[in-house]
């Protein structure tokens, strides 16, 4: 194990760099100027005045965007290697300082979102395979689809119609991620002041998540359930809770364990129309302004976290694998 362990993480270095390599690309071939963007001249002819070209020369030249893209690239991935992510184009700040603030808070919302969903996807899948057929699996398997095909913009502005003051109840609110007076709080006060907070951002995470692996968790289950040694362990006379929880619990679990390699990263990714709707200062929101205002060195950082989130999570995945099946063996 541990030495195909090494060899992952040795191979995770040219996957690491051809992913960083094709984004950089991507970023700084897309259309938009950011130097335009910050003087407020996207858009305006070419024609212009010598003074405002030389302005715009000197800006270029001192954002480094003078230089061609073969040279750009090692630059920023030496500058990288250091966690040196370069300065904001658009408010001159580290970008490693903005990220370790925004970066928590996005951390905090879909880890909270992934166990949730989590909790919630294994016993539900484990129950409809055990009832499948039955009139409860099939009302259950409704309301699973249902939830899984609903977007998730459109579930945040029907909760913050109906439950954050938008026409119906005030309940909760309707942006950011604590009170102005949250900090002065005792602990369990400010927790559940966050808590309170976070509620409807994580339930907007959450649905889609438990919806979909609970199917996952569902199809594993009834495939294992009709395995040889399952008919054995009834033959011997086993209680069916023990047969469910012992014997086919733990291999039914390996799809759903793929998938958290890829869970992560992808809720990071899609929580910027969540954060945007409900105000929170996260990575999803921070991404979405630097696209609009081609803020590479944002973009690069947000890029790369995700890719590292990425490869570690497909490493975490296959050495879950081996915990939770010992017949897995890594040579």
């Amino acid at each position: 194990m541990r030495q195909y362990i090494i060899r992952r993480l040795l191979w995770m270095i040219p996957t690491f760099v051809g992913i960083t390599l094709i984004t950089f690309l991507i970023v700084q071939l897309a259309p938009g100027d950011p130097v335009r963007l910050n003087l407020g001249m996207e858009g305006e002819s070419l024609r212009a005045k010598d003074a405002v070209k030389q302005i715009i020369e000197e800006q270029r030249r001192l954002l480094g965007l003078d230089k061609p893209l073969w040279q750009r690239y090692p630059m920023w991935f030496a500058r990288m290697v250091t966690l040196d992510f370069g300065k904001s184009f658009k408010d001159q700040r580290p970008v490693l300082d903005i990220v370790v603030e925004r970066l928590p808070i996005t951390l905090q919302i879909n880890v909270i979102a992934i166990l949730l969903s989590y909790l919630i996807a294994i016993p539900v899948g484990v129950h409809s395979s055990v009832k499948a057929g039955t009139v409860p699996e099939r009302l259950t398997t409704v309301v699973l689809f249902i939830l899984y095909s609903l977007p998730s913009f459109w579930v945040a502005y029907i909760l913050i119609y109906f439950l954050a003051g938008g026409g119906h109840w005030n309940l909760f609110p309707v942006g950011g991620i604590s009170s102005r007076a949250a900090e002065g709080l005792p602990m369990w006060r400010w927790a559940a002041d966050r808590a309170w907070h976070l509620m409807l951002p994580v339930a907007c995470l959450t649905y889609g998540g438990f919806a979909g692996l609970s199917r996952y968790m569902r199809s594993g289950m009834m495939e294992i359930l009709r395995q040889d040694y399952i008919r054995t362990a009834r033959a011997k006379g086993l209680r069916e809770r023990t047969v469910i929880f012992k014997h086919a619990l733990r291999n039914s679990v390996i799809p759903i364990v793929t998938i958290l390699a890829g869970l992560l990263p992808g809720l990071i990714g899609g929580s910027v129309i969540i954060e945007t709707i409900f105000n929170i200062p996260g990575m999803g929101r921070l991404a979405y302004n630097a696209v609009l205002a081609r803020d590479y060195p944002v973009i690069m950082a947000d890029a790369t976290i995700i890719a590292v989130l990425t490869l570690f999570g497909i490493l975490s995945s296959d050495i879950i694998y081996a915990i939770v099946d010992p017949r897995i063996k890594y040579e």
